[in-house]
């Protein structure tokens, strides 16, 4: 069965000192690029998921509630809305096979509302949030059809299991792992590569998630 790892939202502005920093966001970058320093070879893909704002409406709020609301982060663009510099071994090393980007105009907390990038064509300059001065993504379009979901992405090259790891755990992480799973993926979560915006509800949304047909590695 070929897998697929999918990292979820391992930016900036999730990491210390963005704009909605997740403490244990720098570490878990590093630790996902040690773990498929030893580990990559298993994946038939390597897959990134990234928030990419414009104007998603309530989701950006100056008075958040850290649940449904939240402070402006990674707007489509800016340096908040890239991959932290803990992943940078890991783009050097190409590893990395496809980008999804997600949220341009909602919340978009699973990676399954993502769609691949086309960074030559997805300058979001004109967003009402975008940074003055900055630029999208320089990377070019990989292996896929921009605009392509990550759902169809998957079917068409026949991966059926996926490992997630990623920011936050509670949030995007669980979201996307349940999306996984009620697209009949044989889906993992590997928690000792993620970090939580509330760490007291990780054992919570674990055992969601095992509920849900998620399988919990806590060894990985």
């Amino acid at each position: 069965m070929e897998t697929a790892l999918i990292i979820v939202d391992v930016q900036n502005d999730f990491c210390e000192g963005g704009s909605l920093g997740v403490a244990g966001g720098a570490e878990t970058a590093a630790a996902i690029t040690s773990y498929l320093s030893d580990n990559g070879w298993k994946y038939a893909a390597v897959l990134v998921t990234q928030d990419w704002h414009i104007n998603p409406g309530a989701h950006f709020s100056t008075e958040p509630d850290y649940l449904d609301s939240w402070p402006v982060h990674c707007v489509g663009g800016t340096l908040g809305a890239e991959l932290h510099p803990g992943l940078a071994p890991v783009l050097k090393a190409d590893v990395i096979t496809a980008y999804f980007r997600k949220g341009r105009y909602e919340a978009a907390y699973s990676g399954f509302e993502g769609i691949l990038a086309d960074p030559a064509a997805d300058d979001p300059a004109t967003g009402t949030a975008a940074e003055p001065g900055k630029t999208a993504d320089a990377r070019e379009p990989l292996d896929g059809a921009p605009g392509e979901s990550l759902a169809e992405w998957l079917n068409a090259r026949r991966i059926h299991a996926l490992d997630i790891v990623g920011i936050a755990t509670d949030f995007c992480v669980r979201a996307t792992a349940l999306d996984a799973v009620r697209a009949r993926f044989d889906t993992t979560v590997l928690p000792r590569l993620t970090a939580a915006v509330h760490r007291a509800t990780v054992p919570t949304v674990l055992d969601e998630l095992r509920r849900a047909g998620v399988t919990i590695d806590e060894d990985a």
